[in-house]
């Protein structure tokens, strides 16, 4: 195929996103799971990138993961997001990020069943106007926060004090990238390369140094699911999901798995101690597991920031060799530490994976 044939079905797999001027909605589950990424986050598009990027604490959770659960009707879910897209209109905003990949999903369901429906729109707006007393507004962009770092990703190679490289081979890092389903699945086309070609993350690694890694089941899910994992007599569907994707990428001996998604990131990282647990198998160099960490984390690491205040003690793998190969320095003593300086104990040690 001719170049330029390629570069327009290329173009076919894009998305417009904005360059600046935010309205910032948090993740429920991601300030629980990895509480210092949104963290890391505002201080790379305000401090460093100098961005517009709004916050109100009035916003709520998107209601997604009792939608998904049956818990509430999907019109309770759409008067929920009304309220936060009424929100940002009141507040002067019209670019719409949110932090969380299932919010991302159900903004994108509202808006689309809104489109496709709109007699349904206008009952949630009255809802709306009834409940809250707010005006109905819809956003002229929804993008997903990893959609926003892809979109300055130049620019924090262009400040990075390290790359995505073996200090000690001068090789690149070999990285598994994972996309969340509600990114790229759901609605392909409101993700950058769409369902097949999702290059929101593979971007990232290679702006700052890295090789992505293609294994068989790269696009194979981690196996959250909500209903696999919530109903405790599923949780073997979300593990034998993690496991096969583990025992793919094994053999292309990755140094460490990127997300864009929070509960990828938790099942990806916990699984591991779970697996090792129970079978006794381990995976990445010397039996220390992959590490898995978050955009928002890789992008402060590459930016110089400290990996403790990155929350990279949270993560069940250690994270210490893969920092020693980026030749980023860090100080044991002070992993554990509280905000206050306070010792706050080492957890105890797992018996399979080694720390």
């Amino acid at each position: 195929m001719i170049y330029e044939g390629k570069q327009k079905i290329w173009s076919d797999y894009q998305k417009e996103i904005p360059d600046d001027h935010y309205y910032y909605v948090r993740s429920c589950i991601r300030q629980t799971f990895f509480p210092a990424s949104e963290g890391a986050l505002l201080k790379i598009t305000r401090g460093i990138l100098g961005r517009d990027v709004f916050e109100n604490e009035h916003h709520t959770t998107c209601g997604g993961i009792a939608y998904h659960t049956d818990t509430i009707p999907h019109e309770t879910v759409m008067t929920i997001v009304a309220r936060q897209f009424a929100l940002m209109h009141k507040h002067g905003y019209e670019n719409y990020v949110c932090s969380c990949i299932t919010s991302f999903g159900i903004y994108i369901e509202t808006l689309e069943t809104w489109r496709n429906f709109p007699e349904l729109e206008a009952k949630i707006a009255e809802n709306l106007k009834k409940t809250c007393n707010l005006e109905f507004a819809k956003p002229k962009f929804v993008v997903h926060t990893s959609d926003l770092i892809y979109k300055l990703r130049e620019e924090i190679a262009s400040k990075a004090k390290y790359k995505l490289v073996n200090v000690k081979t001068g090789q690149p890092l070999k990285v598994v990238e994972h996309i969340g389903c509600h990114y790229s699945k759901m609605f392909p086309s409101k993700g950058v390369g769409g369902a097949e070609y999702p290059y929101v993350l593979a971007g990232m690694v290679e702006a700052w140094g890295g090789e992505i890694v293609d294994y068989p089941e790269r696009r194979h899910c981690c196996g959250f699911g909500f209903r696999q994992y919530l109903i405790k007599a599923n949780r073997g569907y979300s593990l034998s999901n993690t496991h096969k994707k583990f025992e793919s990428m094994e053999p292309y001996e990755p140094d460490f798995i990127i997300t864009n998604c929070p509960g990828c990131a938790y099942f990806m990282d916990r699984w591991q101690y779970v697996i090792a647990e129970s079978q006794g198998k381990t995976y990445g160099e010397n039996g220390r597991g992959i590490p898995v960490l978050t955009y928002e984390e890789v992008a402060g690491l590459v930016l110089g920031f400290n990996p403790w205040d990155l929350g990279l003690q949270t993560h069940q793998v250690y994270v210490e060799p893969l920092l020693d190969k980026l030749g980023i320095p860090y100080e044991p003593a002070k992993k554990f530490l509280g905000a206050k300086g306070q010792d706050l104990g080492c957890p105890a040690l797992p018996t399979c994976l080694k720390v």
